[in-house]
């Protein structure tokens, strides 16, 4: 059996961190096994789709790296879906109810109010030839909802949860078609599954109760099950509920705001939730070499930006200058200067921060002129290497007695005007000394 799994956003929106976790779960199990990953726009609903949303979607999926062999768009497919309705109605599995949305609600209430869990009462399927005719004289239009065989428990080994069980007595029969005739993700999704093969379905544990219920929609159709494999939920870091700005903040804005390399957030989505560790990778290869549902917990995963930053950081210290010359935060960097700075970096965009150190203007911070002045006296004439700084401090400290901290930080604050940074010994000669000279005279240069 070819392994194949599907990724199935609405292009109703940007990519965010929990969509991005599904698919790259679906990515690296579906590579790992050698086989298909399909990208499925679920697009029926033309009215909030946009073809934005679309291309800001495969965008997003071809800057992670997350290739797919297949796209299927359910606009292209309503006759299948059309059919599929058809069949069920046929069979007596789909049948049409008149009920208003406020009164479905009055049902509820009444229902909660005595006690009893919320769950449709079948009224429809009641209804005399009269009765649907005088609803439709009033205007009403019908809302078709599957009608689940009952009894029946469901159950299944899911890949991360384990054993699972349901009772879909507690459960609605669910509805499949709007009064406008417009389709819920359940029936196109079942028979997109099925026409094309999936024998895997990865998604959040939200989504738990849907697979039960969509089993029998499988069957009702001639389907087979697919797998499930149920992932726990993305929290907060002290396992409260995602914001809106963690949870819903897109990938887009994590890219081209907030300057994170892909890799970073790769490295930490496919280990949340996890026992393996969460470590900085530059590729994804190790990561589809190690996966394994074995190693999820049932348990909620927690997210936290923090870990993206530490994650961004080592993935930039291990990255060539090869790998990153092309990009326009690197307009004008040379090797030299991107091996000098690179342990300093949290984003690639501070490249834009220590090039204004080197190139200047630079406000000196000097706090004994005297000494700095000495220190601009002992400076050697170029050309400079990474053992000038060396030398040039040993002068400097047989000629004033300053050594340790009391020689090195005064330097260091009067040419880069700051108490950190890179390595000496490489800064100072892309600085140059004549802007050297200049700082340790207090000149801004």
């Amino acid at each position: 059996m070819t392994v194949k799994v599907r990724f199935a956003p609405s292009p109703t929106g940007r990519l965010h961190v929990g969509n991005i976790r599904t698919a790259l779960v679906n990515w690296l199990f579906a590579r790992q096994q050698k086989g298909v990953f399909m990208l499925r726009l679920d697009d029926t609903d033309t009215a909030r789709s946009s073809e934005e949303y679309v291309r800001g979607i495969m965008e997003d999926l071809t800057w992670l790296g997350l290739d797919w062999d297949e796209t299927v768009r359910q606009s292209d497919r309503f006759d299948r879906y059309h059919a599929a309705a058809e069949k069920l109605k046929a069979a007596g599995r789909l049948y049409p109810c008149y009920e208003t949305a406020q009164e479905l609600d009055l049902k509820r209430k009444i229902q909660l109010g005595q006690g009893k869990p919320p769950v449709y009462d079948r009224a429809a399927l009641n209804l005399t030839p009269e009765q649907i005719k005088a609803y439709e004289a009033e205007g009403r239009k019908p809302h078709w909802r599957f009608r689940l065989e009952l009894p029946a428990r469901i159950e299944w080994d899911d890949l991360v949860k384990g054993h699972l069980s349901f009772d879909l007595a507690a459960v609605s029969d669910p509805i499949l078609i709007r009064e406008d005739g417009s389709y819920l993700y359940t029936l196109p999704s079942v028979v997109d599954d099925i026409d094309f093969g999936i024998t895997h379905i990865m998604r959040g544990e939200d989504h738990a109760t849907n697979s039960a219920v969509q089993a029998q929609i499988f069957e009702a159709l001639g389907g087979k099950v697919p797998a499930y494999a149920h992932f726990s939920l993305l929290t907060g870091k002290g396992g409260e509920g995602l914001s809106k700005r963690l949870g819903s903040a897109s990938i887009q804005a994590y890219r081209e705001e907030d300057g994170y390399e892909p890799m970073a957030i790769n490295s930490l989505l496919a280990r949340l939730g996890s026992s393996d560790p969460i470590e900085p990778f530059c590729r994804l290869e190790p990561l589809v070499e190690s996966f394994d549902f074995g190693k999820y917990s049932r348990s909620s995963a927690k997210f936290d930006p923090h870990d993206l930053d530490v994650l961004n950081a080592k993935i930039l210290h291990d990255t060539s200058y090869d790998e990153v010359k092309t990009r326009p935060e690197m307009t004008g960097v040379s090797e030299a200067f991107w091996l000098t700075v690179r342990p300093n970096l949290k984003k690639l965009r501070d490249v834009k921060e220590w090039r204004a150190l080197v190139e200047g203007p630079v406000r000196p911070k000097i706090e004994n002129p005297a000494f700095t002045a000495r220190a601009a006296e002992l400076l050697p004439e170029e050309d400079w290497d990474e053992g000038t700084w060396k030398s040039w401090t040993t002068a400097v400290k047989d000629a004033t007695g300053a050594k340790g901290k009391a020689l090195f930080l005064p330097l260091r604050q009067a040419i880069t005007g700051l108490d950190h940074g890179p390595e000496m010994g490489a800064l100072l000669p892309l600085i140059g000394r004549e802007k050297v000279r200049a700082r340790l005279l207090g000149e801004t240069a």
